[in-house]
């Protein structure tokens, strides 16, 4: 069964189910054009709400940060990449099924298109054909009755007394051109009757059925092709799971490796300052003049930590500069963050020193094996190398004790001295080396002073520096700045001589 043999007489059915098919195929590809857009509007969507919602500032402030809002951030990252394959399936849709679909569905249209022209033009074929055989028909009708009234006026003439055998003679004849005249459009009726019906059986039997059954090809194809794009569809996403899957396994692990108990430690671990709780105050009993003499001379000593203090907020920046924290100022975190700060530094400076020292010791053995054979190369041209490398070691080093130093100071480990290493001797020893090129080299002692000026302030008034612990200055003197003011009134500075000491931070002006 097909539409040639069972449909030849259904043009109009054919014609319309085959637009039909058409314009669901280009629904179809509009609708999957429609869900592209909505993935890709929704992957940017999703990215606006990441992007909203993480965190902002330098990478020193996001490290402070409790682990579970680092968690957080995981999980826009996690939603951002989830974005990323919502974008990967807008477009897979867009390129493997409406572009694909919409050629074949373009091809398609002009194939019916070719196929319905050859139907019509066939039955114009034929109804032209049918004309002919028509016009010849009427005039085979036509010439025929001619040619009985000639038979019958023959007759009448033969039958006639009065009639001459001029006038029968002349009868006869009219009536042999007229029979002969319907012969002829006898047989060219009967040669248009045969080359019409040879035409209609072509058309029914031949012409129509292999259009219709070329129609019929045509729609099977076309509901492949729908059916391909339906499984497509749903493969397309399908496809995408595992990446997917990836992202939301992210956010669940994210989730469940999440300590609450942890979480408050480490607040402990970041913040504790180490220091005890104050002493209660003791009563003094003036009346009796037994603290009297202490009394007096309250206002010669060091202004007192008043409880104001403890909640302050820290790490003030000064005004005029905008430097991230030195190393010097670790001296003014609480014993229990400056230990631990002092460790973190002290680790970071072991690595690279670990890096160096490997790095040293790697053009040590190149330059011998230079030097053991100068084919394979120039031992003198590893030598900058070499110098910058030592340098680096003695410069990573120092640091080391400095810091080492600092952390012995502040309880936290002991001491432990790097001497310089025979590579760095060798080097510094080297009389290719100038003297201006050991600029690296450290020596530090127990005395080592890490007090460094955070800043320098002009003073705006005279101070005699009477008081225990304060320093005297003249106006207009430039000092400087060692501590900043902690909320009582006083701040540390450094004279050009050397002498530290306390004044009033009223009677400065930082510069």
């Amino acid at each position: 069964m097909d539409w040639g043999s069972d449909l030849w007489d259904q043009h109009d059915v054919i014609e319309r189910h085959t637009q039909s098919g058409l314009e669901l195929l280009e629904r179809y590809v509009k609708f999957v054009r429609e869900r592209a857009e909505i993935e890709q509007s929704y992957a940017k969507q999703l990215r606006t709400l990441s992007k909203k919602y993480s965190r902002r500032g330098v990478k020193e402030d996001q490290d402070t940060k409790p682990s579970n809002q680092q968690s957080f951030q995981d999980v826009l990252n996690q939603l951002n990449d989830y974005a990323a394959q919502r974008e990967q399936l807008s477009e897979n849709m867009t390129l493997n099924i409406c572009v694909e679909l919409s050629r074949n569905l373009q091809e398609m249209r002009q194939e019916r298109k070719n196929h319905l022209c050859e139907v019509k033009k066939a039955q114009q074929n034929l109804e032209s054909s049918f004309k002919l055989l028509e016009t010849s028909k009427k005039r085979f009708e036509k010439e025929w009755r001619e040619a009985e009234k000639a038979i019958q006026q023959t007759e009448r003439v033969q039958q006639e007394v009065s009639a001459t055998k001029a006038d029968v003679e002349k009868a006869k004849q009219n009536t042999h051109l007229r029979v002969h005249l319907a012969d002829e459009c006898k047989n060219e009726y009967a040669s248009q009757l045969q080359r019409y019906n040879q035409e209609q059986s072509s058309f029914f039997h031949s012409e129509i059925p292999s259009a219709y059954k070329k129609l019929q090809e045509m729609e099977e194809r076309q509901i492949r092709l729908l059916a391909d794009g339906y499984v497509q569809f749903s493969e397309t996403e399908k496809n995408l799971l595992p990446d997917i899957n990836k992202c939301l396994d992210a956010i669940i692990s994210t989730g469940r490796s999440i300590n609450e108990k942890q979480e408050t430690l480490a607040l402990i671990e970041q913040y504790r300052s180490g220091a005890a709780p104050p002493a209660d105050v003791e009563f003094e009993d003036y009346s009796q003049g037994v603290k009297a003499a202490a009394s007096d001379n309250t206002t010669t000593h060091l202004p007192k930590v008043r409880i104001k203090q403890l909640f302050h907020k820290k790490n003030k920046v000064l005004t005029h500069t905008h430097t991230q924290p030195s190393a010097a100022d670790l001296s003014r975190l609480p014993p229990d963050q400056r230990r631990r700060r002092l460790q973190e530094k002290i680790d970071d400076i072991q690595k690279e020193l670990q890096r160096e020292t490997e790095q040293s010791e790697a053009l040590m053995k190149m330059k011998g094996v230079y030097e053991q054979n100068s084919q394979l190369g120039d031992p003198s041209s590893l030598q900058p190398q070499i110098t910058q490398t030592a340098h680096d070691i003695a410069r990573l080093r120092g640091e080391l004790n400095k810091y080492q130093v600092q952390l012995a100071e502040a309880g936290g480990g002991t001491l432990q001295h790097y001497p310089a290493s025979s590579e760095y001797i060798t080097v510094l020893s080297d009389p290719s080396v100038s003297p201006s090129e050991n600029i690296y080299e450290y020596e530090f002692d127990e005395d080592f002073d890490i007090d460094v000026p955070i800043g320098q302030c002009t003073a705006l008034y005279d101070f005699d520096g009477g008081s225990e612990g304060a320093v005297s200055m003249q106006v207009g003197e430039q000092l400087s700045l060692m501590q900043e003011d902690q909320g009582d009134g006083w701040v540390r500075v450094q004279r050009a001589s050397g002498h530290v000491g306390y004044v009033p931070a009223s009677y400065i002006q930082i510069i």
